[in-house]
């Protein structure tokens, strides 16, 4: 019988307090290996509850104690001794508070971290399209515009930032696809470029995306003539 007995968290600094019965008897009718049988099943049976709550948390109590019977309610041999046994848990106040004060330090370091990275990666974002670097630079510096080719220089050749959702192969080409449009400044580039993909896709035999991009190409030629 264990009675009392204070056992770590997943947090070292915070533990539960275990009360557990248990028996115990020679594995296989042999006489068990140890000279206190009644010892060692109880050191058998403390520390694997030990291991169970090592990986628990005190504000899931509930979840706690039934993960720990499943395993120590089971017989378990050792030494030539089978052990099993039944547990309840409790946790003292003090520790109690502590595991929601470290709790909420964590999410208030996790909220920050979010709010840090979404800034940076909208930053990012604008300073890789050349078009809103030049607006950024010129609303945040607007007696400096001689300077925005020496920020020009440091970022050199900045990615645009990779989305979660964006791994492998598609991730790759949208953003390679952002880029070249992002490059194509004037009619002349766009036309050159879409007159090189009518062709990509006619060799490929994808009829329905030469028929887009032919409309694309209808629409910009159309535009340029307006102009």
């Amino acid at each position: 019988m264990l009675r009392d007995e204070r056992m770590a968290s997943h947090l070292t600094s915070v533990h539960f307090t275990v009360r557990a019965v248990g028996e115990w008897h020679a594995a296989d009718g042999r006489p068990p290996d140890v000279q206190q049988p009644a010892t060692a099943a109880r050191d058998h049976l403390r520390r694997r509850i030990a291991d169970v709550l090592q990986h628990r948390s005190v504000l899931h109590l509930a979840a706690a104690e039934d993960a720990t019977n499943t395993v120590v309610g089971c017989w378990k041999t050792d030494a030539g001794l089978q052990t099993r046994g039944r547990v309840h848990l409790a946790v003292p106040t003090e520790d109690r508070s502590l595991a929601e004060e470290l709790l909420r330090r964590r999410q208030a370091a996790d909220l920050d971290h979010e709010a840090q990275l979404y800034r940076l990666t909208r930053l990012q974002h604008l300073l890789a399209d050349p078009d809103l670097r030049r607006v950024w630079w010129i609303d945040r510096f607007p007696e400096q515009h001689g300077e925005l080719s020496g920020l020009i220089t440091v970022l050199h050749d900045l990615p645009v930032p990779q989305e979660a959702e964006d791994d492998g192969i598609r991730g790759d080409i949208r953003r390679f696809t952002e880029r070249l449009i992002t490059d194509l400044h004037t009619p002349q580039q766009r036309e050159i470029f879409l007159h090189a993909l009518i062709q990509a896709l006619k060799t490929l035999g994808h009829h329905d995306l030469t028929n887009a991009a032919t409309h694309w190409q209808t629409a910009s030629e159309t535009g340029s003539a307006t102009a």
